[in-house]
């Protein structure tokens, strides 16, 4: 593991590191903030995870975390959103390939030898983090577009493993709108069976851990009725009894000025859960 970056920030340090992953076969890359507490301590973690197109930069950079986290005296980590390299499996598109890694392990080729998201943030990312930096075992996560679909099927399919979870412009219905279908027919096959381990929809039907979850929306979205569709994720939770708060936002779209506006909130609110006995 190679620090390639380090920032005095809020009292504490931005950091950023590449490592072998053995997940996805290759080289990863992820961002820790580590806030002032941590010098004494060691703190709980909240996780982030990145939509389309995205690297663990774009949150670092744009979403004004660390202030918050410096307050609360939680430990941000935030990784890439896919595998890279030459020898890594691409697509032209901007929604599939790298940079769209979709958070799940892919089964076919050639997309299979790397593609292993879902591996590296729900079990080797964390076990990384917790070997090598002052951070406790507590953990939350939440993620925005892409990465909030991530959040979700990752919380739902670990009972018992996070303390909470949170979530900006999520795809909550990936087997049902283009983005999802798209990038699980290549990923996973045809077979819509497969698919149903990594849409948040279908976990909540057989989750044995309530654990709440919180959307935030920004009713401006140029995506919200084509790709996100969060009243299905509302129905579902109400039809299965899971704990669900859905903000729509007025004026708020998709971009990360959305999500500076309210990461805040949303830091606070995973703080008081990581706090809790």
């Amino acid at each position: 593991m190679e620090r390639i970056e380090h920032r005095a920030c809020f009292g504490g340090w931005q950091d950023v590191y590449r490592h072998r992953s053995h997940a996805t076969d290759g080289e990863m890359r992820f961002a820790i903030y580590l806030p002032p507490q941590a010098k004494e301590q060691k703190v709980p973690v909240l996780y982030w995870l990145s939509g389309l197109t995205c690297t663990e930069q774009n949150f670092i950079t744009k979403a004004g975390a660390q202030r918050y986290a410096a307050e609360q005296g939680v430990a941000l980590v935030a990784c890439d959103t896919s595998p890279r390299g030459e020898d890594v499996a691409d697509d032209a598109a901007y929604d599939l390939g790298q940079g769209a890694g979709f958070y799940l392990n892919a089964i076919t080729s050639p997309w299979s030898r790397h593609y292993r998201m879902y591996d590296y943030v729900a079990h080797e990312l964390p076990a990384l983090i917790e070997e090598h930096f002052q951070v406790t075992d507590k953990r939350a996560i939440s993620g925005h577009s892409m990465g909030g679909h991530g959040a979700l099927i990752v919380a739902l399919k670990n009972s018992g493993r996070y303390c909470s979870v949170s979530a900006f412009s999520p795809i909550v219905a990936p087997s049902r709108v283009p983005w999802g279908e798209k990038a699980f027919s290549t990923y996973l096959g045809s077979d819509r069976e497969t698919w149903r381990a990594y849409d948040a929809i279908e976990l909540l039907k057989t989750s044995n851990e309530k654990i709440p979850l919180l959307i935030e929306q920004g009713d401006a979205d140029e995506f919200l009725h084509t790709q996100l569709k969060p009243e299905l994720l509302k129905a579902a939770a109400d039809a299965a009894g899971h704990p669900i708060e859905l903000r729509m936002r007025s004026g708020y779209d998709h971009s990360y000025y959305f999500i500076a506006s309210f990461i805040g909130e949303h830091v606070a609110y995973h703080a008081a859960a990581l706090r809790s006995p």
